[in-house]
């Protein structure tokens, strides 16, 4: 999976020069914002109190484990990486940081991550975190991505399970609110994913990652994005009807998804990659604004009081 600096165009100088940035860059940043912002909710919505400092911990620990997946994912892949326009100028396939050194990067992240939130916390919270890194990796890196098109259905379950890694940090259990919004992100995943997949067909295409636009067609693929709004659109509507959250969630949730599902009946008319990739940007907005909508139902009943 190594690529040689001489491949990449880059000398050992300017390997050696690998800076900071790099290694943040390595981590996949803007993923962490959503990975960590999700946690965050399941802390805030948990029933019990902990320490705000190691509530502090909590995060850090499952957004140095998001980095840690995103470091491994970057030594493996980097083989495509340097092939594929979107992904080409990641520090690894750019030659800027050494497959080798993003690998150890991550296995320590990794280890340090697990460790640190069982002592803080407990030990179930740190199973679950050891979970999800090894999921990421073993799982949909280096099991799926390159041998099905429902790589980013299964996979996604990964990227879910930060609310119930943090909901356990605080109550040291798993309840039903957590599985229900690591059920919301796990059904987001896919047509967030093939929206842009959709628009990156291509890139795909040419390293052999069989993305479903790539196996199943463009056809197909908008037709599982509609549907997955559907279900998804269903089960966000869960914590409302089961009474887990209010009205206020309710009524947010049901605006966001009926925008989805229209924006996905778009898509599936227009045939465009360039609504594809607005339905993408979207989706990304719809989950952090269904996410603080969960905060803001449980805030405000005690603001009006």
């Amino acid at each position: 999976m190594a690529v040689s600096l001489r491949a990449t165009g880059t000398t050992m100088e300017e390997a050696a020069a690998s800076s900071a940035r790099d290694y943040v860059t390595l981590m996949k940043p803007n993923v962490m914002q959503l990975v960590v912002f999700t946690g965050a909710v399941g802390l805030f919505l948990a029933p019990g109190t902990l320490h705000p400092l190691l509530a502090a911990v909590t995060l850090l620990a499952i957004l140095v484990a998001a980095g840690a997946s995103a470091a491994i994912n970057n030594w493996y892949d980097v083989d495509i990486d340097v092939r594929m326009a979107r992904t080409r100028n990641r520090p690894t396939a750019a030659g800027r940081i050494q497959p080798g050194d993003a690998l150890g990067f991550g296995v320590v992240l990794s280890i340090l991550s697990v460790m640190v939130l069982g002592l803080a916390t407990n030990w179930l919270a740190a199973g679950l975190l050891a979970f999800t890194i090894g999921f990421y990796v073993f799982i949909y890196t280096m099991w799926l991505k390159r041998r099905t098109p429902q790589n980013i259905v299964i996979g996604g379950a990964a990227g879910a399970l930060p609310p119930v890694v943090a909901w356990a940090a605080v109550t040291g259990r798993i309840d039903v609110l957590p599985v229900l919004m690591f059920l919301i992100v796990f059904l987001w995943t896919p047509p967030h994913f093939w929206a842009l997949a959709l628009y990156r067909s291509g890139d795909y295409a040419k390293v052999g990652v069989p993305m479903l636009p790539v196996i199943a067609g463009g056809e197909s693929t908008r037709n599982h994005i509609l549907w997955y709004t559907v279900v998804l659109g269903s089960v966000a509507l869960l914590p409302a009807f089961m009474g887990y959250l209010g009205p206020v969630y309710g009524v947010v949730a049901f605006a966001l998804s009926a925008e989805f599902f229209r924006r996905a009946l778009v898509l599936r008319r227009t045939r465009s990659d360039v609504v594809a990739m607005r339905l993408f940007r979207f989706s990304i907005i719809y989950l952090f604004a269904l996410f603080a909508a969960m905060v803001v139902d449980k805030v405000l009943p005690v603001a009006v009081l």
